[in-house]
């Protein structure tokens, strides 16, 4: 039992790290990205390249696998998403999943369409013994590497001049820019970190979700989730949303193998019943 709810913890970890960025765009910056799995595709396969075919240390590939889908971020930021800030959810939705259709098709040209495993160095592979239950070392690492995250974007969004920024910026874009806050800049900036952070996501769930090409449609379902159950308004909704969403996921396909797979809909259904808005969001 404890087992299985470790296994859920790490996997609810993964899901917020890949979902928070969405939380992020969507919430803070009201902008509807369905393309945010492809940058988390980007960084995984970042990853699995650096380690598999060069030989690159597992922890150096992690900053990378960050950095680059930040900076596609970016350039797709200034180039084509500013110019949909102002645009209907259906012109935002319309477009982001075209472009996931795009990298689905670039991907599976580039790196084929085979399923991708990551090579973990050895200090993270296999088990050790915590109080008598086993526990994987590479998801103890995830945990610990995704709760430190956690913390520090809460950190980052409510008690820094940045996240002060931000907020006023997504409030009344016309009075920030009155009050000397470069509008257009925090909105590239938070783009360019919400795509890293799934990019890093993709990276650390590399090991657990599996990596191929269909990655960003496989898991689109689950980063809505998190987010429409954890609400927009705060990063602690999306956090404590993934993490029953992933020991629920785990537990159910574990305990009922033949309906697992709606194990994680129907514990949405009942938390969406009890908090419409979400854990933490007020209601308009």
């Amino acid at each position: 039992m404890l087992t299985i709810l470790f296994d859920g913890v790490a996997y609810g970890m993964v899901l917020f790290v890949l979902a928070c960025g969405l939380s992020v765009t969507l919430g803070l910056m009201n902008f509807v990205n369905l393309a945010h799995g492809a940058f988390a595709m980007a960084g995984g396969y970042v990853a699995v390249t650096l380690v598999n075919r060069h030989d690159a240390p597992f922890l150096l590939t992690l900053p990378l696998a960050f950095l680059v889908p930040a900076a596609i971020g970016l350039v797709l930021e200034r180039t084509l998403y500013r110019h949909l800030y102002t645009r209907s959810h259906l012109d935002q939705v319309l477009f982001s999943i075209g472009l996931v259709f795009m990298s689905v098709a670039a991907v599976d040209y580039v790196m084929g369409s085979q399923q991708q495993i990551i090579r973990l160095p050895g200090w993270l592979q296999g088990r050790i013994d915590i109080a008598g239950v086993g526990v994987g070392r590479y998801r103890a690492f995830v945990i610990l590497i995704c709760a430190a995250l956690a913390v520090t974007l809460q950190v980052v969004l409510a008690r820094t001049r940045f996240g002060a920024q931000l907020r006023a910026a997504v409030d009344d874009a016309r009075v920030a820019r009155g009050l000397g806050v470069e509008v257009s800049r925090i909105f590239a900036l938070t783009f360019a970190v919400g795509s890293g952070l799934a990019g890093l996501g993709g990276a650390l769930g590399a090991e657990i979700l599996g990596l191929d090409p269909h990655f960003p449609l496989k898991f689109m379902i689950y980063f809505l989730i998190v987010v429409t159950v954890g609400g927009v308004s705060s990063i602690t909704g999306p956090f404590l949303a993934a993490l029953l969403l992933g020991i629920a996921d785990v537990a159910g396909k574990y305990y009922v193998p033949g309906a697992g797979g709606f194990v994680i809909y129907t514990v949405m259904i009942a938390l969406l019943i009890l908090r419409p808005h979400g854990l933490f969001a007020r209601a308009r």
